[in-house]
């Protein structure tokens, strides 16, 4: 009987460690985490597909077509090592499908709201839609990678684009997309599953399954 003295400790220990495991870090690679660094795997075909079969109505503000803007973040991605393809989903959450209507507008080739702060700064300003998708990459390497510890060529495998780079500190401190709200890239504590929803609805498009 006196075994029974020991249920409600046991169970106090249980449940405290059922709460350090939901409130722990999320580390890449651990079940269910969505890796930020990687190659693309979707091809731009595939995004551009995806795209224009899922679009709400009205059309897209770009200064290039979604196929040359699907290349971009695939071949950008693929040389940073950073995924292309979600940062293309990305693009859609931040942008509203690219029909922007925010602090950010198209014509600033900025798919990403670099800059765009929640006190009303309009965001950073890029020449083309490449530099524009250039940046958004090479920030995301910034949050991702612990070895790109400055805006330079190398680590970076393109010239530097991303005028925040320098501002992410420490470098590497999001190595997953699980880790992009609460205060990284996003203030919004649903931003990352909005993210990652949106391409796993892409990739249930080219016949994928779920990340």
């Amino acid at each position: 009987m006196r075994s029974h003295r020991f249920v409600p400790l046991l169970l106090l220990l249980l449940a405290a460690l059922a709460l350090g495991a939901a409130c722990a870090p999320v580390k890449p690679g651990a079940p269910g985490s969505v890796p930020v660094m990687g190659q693309s795997d979707l091809t731009s075909d595939q995004i551009a597909g995806f795209f224009w079969a899922d679009q709400p109505p009205g059309g897209p503000c770009l200064t290039v077509s979604v196929e040359e803007l699907a290349a971009y973040f695939a071949w950008e991605g693929n040389v940073e090592n950073v995924r292309g393809d979600i940062a293309f989903a990305q693009a859609i959450v931040e942008t509203g499908w690219f029909r922007y209507g925010g602090q950010v507008q198209c014509a600033q080739n900025n798919y990403a709201g670099l800059g765009a702060t929640d006190g009303g700064a309009q965001g950073a300003s890029f020449p083309d839609a490449d530099t524009g998708v250039r940046a958004q990459i090479q920030h995301l390497r910034a949050y991702a990678d612990p070895l790109a510890t400055s805006c330079s060529v190398p680590p970076l495998n393109t010239p530097c684009a991303d005028p925040r780079f320098d501002l992410v500190s420490p470098k590497g401190k999001a190595p997953t997309w699980n880790q992009m709200g609460n205060g990284n890239w996003a203030t919004d504590p649903d931003y990352a599953s909005k993210v990652i929803n949106l391409y796993n609805r892409m990739r249930s498009y080219a016949g994928l399954p779920a990340a």
